[in-house]
């Protein structure tokens, strides 16, 4: 066999080695696209399971009692709340907010902060947030049309992209999912760690920190805490 029938040979065994490790790649590369799939998939049907759960296990959130027992706490806490955002927040919304908050037995100041953390402090009711792969997040809650619809079903609302601007709506959503996230997880790291990063997301941050006390959750919490404090302090 003379030099160019082994270069021939050469070439043919270098060019089936190449196609085989290529298909040996996208061949990994489709098991672990698969397995992503299935992962998200698996999360997907975990969170309707908790979304029925919940709906079993509450039957009714009865509205707070705006009263001359309670009004000057309502009004202090409003006021806190209003004079912390210089006046951005207005006081109608911070007055929704604490009752609807109240109902739902959430301290109204971690919906507050909340808010102020999705808003970067600006508390702008037509703020659209920057795209990722999921859209856009809109309004003071930042909710995104991935997640609105059935949040609103959840707390009995109709549902518009719209109607996410609405600072009410956007509020009143707020509270609904921070309750679902609690009853789900009876803690508030895991709870605000899953609004900011999603069901899926939270698992991921626990997987990777081995706790879900991320910089979200902290921050929200020790601000709460320090203006219920103020707000109660005169």
């Amino acid at each position: 066999m003379n030099i160019k029938h082994y270069a021939i040979l050469f070439i043919t065994i270098m060019v089936m080695t190449t196609a085989f490790i290529v298909n040996n790649i996208n061949y990994e590369q489709t098991i672990e696209e698969l397995e992503q799939q299935q992962k998200e998939l698996k999360i997907q049907n975990e969170s309707i399971q908790n979304q029925n759960e919940y709906f079993q296990s509450i039957n009714l959130k009865w509205e707070s009692d705006f009263s001359y027992h309670n009004w000057n706490e309502i009004e202090m806490q409003a006021n806190k709340m209003v004079e912390d955002s210089g006046g951005s927040f207005e006081k109608s919304w911070a007055l929704f907010l604490i009752q609807k908050s109240e109902a739902y037995d959430i301290d109204p100041f971690i919906v507050y902060e909340l808010i102020k953390v999705e808003t970067g402090d600006t508390f702008d009711p037509e703020l659209v947030g920057p795209p990722t792969q999921y859209g856009h997040a809109y309004g003071l809650s930042q909710f995104m049309e991935n997640t609105a619809p059935w949040i609103a079903d959840m707390a009995e609302l109709p549902y518009e992209k719209d109607l996410l601007f609405e600072p009410t709506y956007s509020i009143q959503l707020a509270v609904v999912y921070l309750d679902f996230l609690y009853d789900e997880y009876n803690n508030w790291d895991e709870a605000l760690t899953a609004y900011h990063r999603g069901i899926g997301g939270l698992e991921q941050y626990q997987e990777e920190n081995g706790h879900a006390a991320s910089w979200y959750a902290v921050e929200i919490q020790e601000k709460a805490e320090e203006n219920r404090s103020l707000a109660f302090a005169n």
